[in-house]
């Protein structure tokens, strides 16, 4: 009975360790997935009212991508997980897009989604743009800084334009 109980235990033991080894997923994060699935396919996002700026890096490495953004959806005052005000594109060979994030910006602050408060931008900024409040969710790539991190070490924009 002592080695059925011991057999038990250890068992547990490697179902929790291999638990707490993956990586643990932001309720908010399956949400956006869930709800923003269908662009996956760049072709939808842009059927559906969305338009691209430059890639965008970061100073100190990695990079948001490919920023398809839907100015109707800018003037939504409320945060609608359904309704992304960008949609996140990593460029790969050949012209690929590949859905990395989602971000929503609001114009209203302090602004939050599911909880999660976003982050606030002053002006000026590298958009032209008011000051506004915003929230990445790297629901499609995974990102070592963190699922609501601006920029994200593993993207790049090498590809704009066979970069």
């Amino acid at each position: 009975m002592k080695t059925l109980a011991w057999a038990v235990g250890l068992v547990s033991l490697f179902a929790v360790g291999g638990a707490s080894a993956g990586v643990a997923v932001n309720p908010l994060v399956e949400q956006v997935r869930a709800a923003n699935e269908r662009f996956k396919d760049v072709k939808v996002a842009v059927a559906e009212g969305y338009a691209p700026i430059p890639c965008t890096s970061g100073i100190d490495g990695g990079a948001m991508g490919v920023h398809y953004v839907n100015g109707d959806f800018l003037k939504d005052e409320v945060p609608d997980v359904k309704r992304p005000q960008a949609v996140m594109y990593e460029p790969g060979p050949g012209g690929k897009m590949t859905l990395v994030a989602v971000e929503y910006i609001s114009f209203k602050g302090p602004a939050s989604l599911s909880g999660h408060l976003f982050a606030f931008n002053g002006a000026p900024n590298r958009y032209g743009l008011n000051p506004f409040y915003e929230l990445h969710v790297w629901a499609w790539k995974p990102n070592p800084k963190g699922a609501f991190a601006d920029m994200n070490p593993n993207v790049s924009c090498e590809h704009m334009h066979g970069g």
